[in-house]
């Protein structure tokens, strides 16, 4: 497929699933997933701000991007910490060379097989919400159509993350962001879960989530909270087509 195609097929998701009840993680998960089709990337994440001003890592295409995000944001360090902090797009940064820049980041990035790191910023208006991470297991530069498709899908991802309103009053957006980022939580909860009890991978783990939720019509975050409420067994997922 056609990065063009890709890209439609994400706009129509995006129309189908942005209503007022939709589901924030997944989502962005998506957007995640799409970002690796469209820009030839190894992994994307997002992170966004909590009300306390400090990033969480809200969805990630792989475990291994999101245990490295974690690490950056536990270090305080990253393209992603300096995109956010800036406003402005941190591109074509090869973790080879930017020790300096990075000291404790870089090198688990590099350990984790990541070459190459680009960030981009999650605004609305002049408010940075958050950022988008795009991480390359080879060294290399992104081109200006790349970063700005790239900021193209940064743009969407914030739309559905303020569920599509004008959110000019300050506490709409802090009560939007709280709630994505406590679904995030009780989703990573169920995922642990999952992965003990099926003695799978994480990743497999949220895909069995993910698609039992999708199957069923359901919220992610909702199915997540009734299985760590244990009013959902983990037998009663759908089980993997073979």
């Amino acid at each position: 497929m056609t990065r063009e195609a890709v890209l439609a097929r994400t706009m129509v998701e995006l129309a189908d699933n942005l209503v007022d009840d939709f589901d924030v993680v997944d989502i962005l998960t998506t957007l995640s997933d799409r970002c690796v089709e469209v820009l030839d990337t190894a992994a994307a994440g997002i992170m966004l701000a909590g009300p306390d001003g400090q990033l969480r890592a809200m969805a990630s295409s792989s475990e291994v991007m999101r245990v490295v995000e974690l690490f950056e944001i536990q270090s305080q360090e990253g393209p992603c910490l300096d995109c956010f902090r800036t406003g402005r797009p941190v591109v074509n940064q090869d973790l080879t060379t930017v020790n300096g820049r990075w000291p404790r980041f870089a090198p688990v990035a590099v350990s984790a097989g990541f070459l190459a790191a680009d960030a981009i910023p999650m605004r609305l208006r002049r408010q940075v919400i958050g950022a988008l991470n795009l991480f390359r297991t080879e060294t290399g530069s992104l081109t200006p159509d790349d970063v700005a498709i790239a900021q193209a899908l940064a743009d969407i991802a914030t739309i559905a993350i303020l569920q599509h309103r004008t959110a000019s009053d300050a506490n709409l957006v802090k009560e939007q962001l709280t709630h994505a980022l406590s679904s995030r939580i009780i989703i990573e909860q169920a995922k642990g879960m999952i992965a003990e009890h099926e003695r799978v991978p994480v990743d497999e783990a949220f895909s069995r989530l993910r698609r039992h939720a999708r199957n069923h019509n359901l919220h992610l975050a909702e199915l997540a909270r009734n299985m760590v409420a244990g009013t959902v067994g983990i037998g009663s997922l759908d089980k993997p087509k073979i």
